[in-house]
């Protein structure tokens, strides 16, 4: 008699924490893990912007999935979904070939929201992945270099688009990195601009009033320009247009004003929110037989007006009550309901700043900064134990190095 399969449908945050829960649950020979993911390696998706600007090394941001999992338990396969079979359980790839499950996890992650903005898939970066966030930091020196021989200061701006936790915390970087880069290059860092372009009437929605004003006060003294109250129009090659006929001239735009879920879901059929599968307690998908959805693939409501958020925080909780549910589901005991518990939030803002709030606690400074890191370290522990922690903690920053570039005749 075949094995029960577990299928899990990506190795971000959800999809690698249930599969090494899983390695601890289940029973020798009780069921088959099966991985899938498109790269072979696992990325810390809140660490992107870092790679965005240069300031992380790529292995201290990706890792092998491999040196992640136990083999003998969970085995990895690369490759990229093309369809979802639900009436047959199965999984067709790019590529022709299919593989059935008997127990799905969907954790595929996330796409970014545009909001069909025009140019923003064109000529906007964003911070969707690894290999997308890698684009940035290349162009960045391209434009300090071309600069050296066209003067043209639309290099020199760089605008982010969206001031939430992702935009701010890239902007941060930039403060960070980009007098470093400018030195490298002889570039007077007077020149530079950074612009944070925000729909909402204040950065930071949702953070506490406190965080808001400390964080403002401190982007406009790094000399950031904060557009709140500001829609962008549409996204060209040298320009962000932000109103009729008022334009910011940039050649750099990075985009982090939201995502969506996946394609795959509607291609399949099924009904969505916002490309998102909605979710019972147990994070069951509701009339599909044995197929389980975390992190930012589920709609999960919290109360009855109140959707989670699509943040790591929340697929890491439901991670380990996901495990759990499919292995009661395969010995045919009661599932878990699934139980939110915000523990605070920290957004790193450059300097060795940071904001945020811990419990009832409003902190900021460097504190904040170093609880940013505590944060980051404790998923390194749980993801891999304390060898591998201070491993990947101890890597070091990559340094700027100046790029010759010639310019197009």
């Amino acid at each position: 008699m075949a094995k029960t399969r577990i299928v899990i449908l990506g190795a971000g945050y959800g999809g690698i924490m249930t599969a090494k829960n899983l390695e601890k649950l289940l029973n020798p020979n009780e069921a088959e893990v099966l991985l899938i993911n498109k790269h072979d390696y696992h990325y810390v998706t809140t660490q992107l912007h870092k790679t965005c600007a240069g300031t992380a090394s790529d292995e201290k941001i990706a890792m092998p999935i491999r040196d992640l999992i136990d083999a003998s338990k969970t085995t990895f396969k690369k490759a990229t979904v093309d369809s979802l079979d639900f009436d047959h359980k199965k999984i067709l790839f790019e590529g022709g070939e299919a593989i059935s499950y008997d127990y799905l996890l969907v954790a595929l992650g996330f796409k970014v929201e545009t909001f069909g903005t025009p140019g923003v898939n064109e000529y906007g970066f964003n911070l969707r992945s690894f290999r997308t966030s890698k684009t940035v930091f290349p162009h960045i020196l391209k434009q300090f270099s071309l600069y050296k021989q066209d003067q043209d200061e639309t290099r020199l701006t760089f605008a982010v688009a969206g001031s939430g936790f992702t935009g701010i915390e890239m902007v941060g970087e930039l403060i960070e990195k980009l007098p470093e880069i400018a030195k490298t290059y002889g570039v007077p860092y007077d020149k530079v601009k950074i612009v944070n372009i925000e729909a909402a009437p204040t950065i930071l929605p949702g953070f506490e009033k406190e965080a808001v004003e400390y964080t403002n006060k401190l982007l406009i003294e790094s000399g950031v320009q904060v557009m709140t109250s500001t829609k962008i129009l549409e996204v060209a090659e040298n320009y962000v247009k932000v109103a009729p006929g008022i334009e910011i001239p940039t050649k750099t735009l990075i985009w982090s004003c939201g995502v969506r879920g996946h394609e795959l879901f509607e291609k399949a059929g099924l009904k969505t929110i916002r490309g998102k599968l909605p979710v019972d307690k147990q994070l069951r998908v509701p009339e599909l037989e044995n197929v389980f959805c975390i992190g930012d693939n589920a709609w999960f409501m919290k109360d009855e007006k109140t959707a989670l958020p699509p943040t790591a925080q929340v697929a890491l909780q439901q991670a380990p009550v996901c495990a759990k549910n499919i292995v009661a589901a395969i010995r045919g005991e009661q599932l878990e309901a699934f139980e939110y518990h915000h523990k605070g939030s920290v957004a790193s803002i450059g300097g060795g700043h940071a904001v945020g709030k811990v419990g009832p606690l409003v902190i900021k400074g460097k504190f904040a900064a170093f609880m940013k890191e505590v944060i980051e370290c404790r998923y390194l522990f749980y993801l891999n134990g304390p060898s591998f922690m201070i491993k990947q903690f101890m890597k070091r920053k990559p340094q700027p190095t100046e790029v010759q570039v010639k310019q197009a005749q």
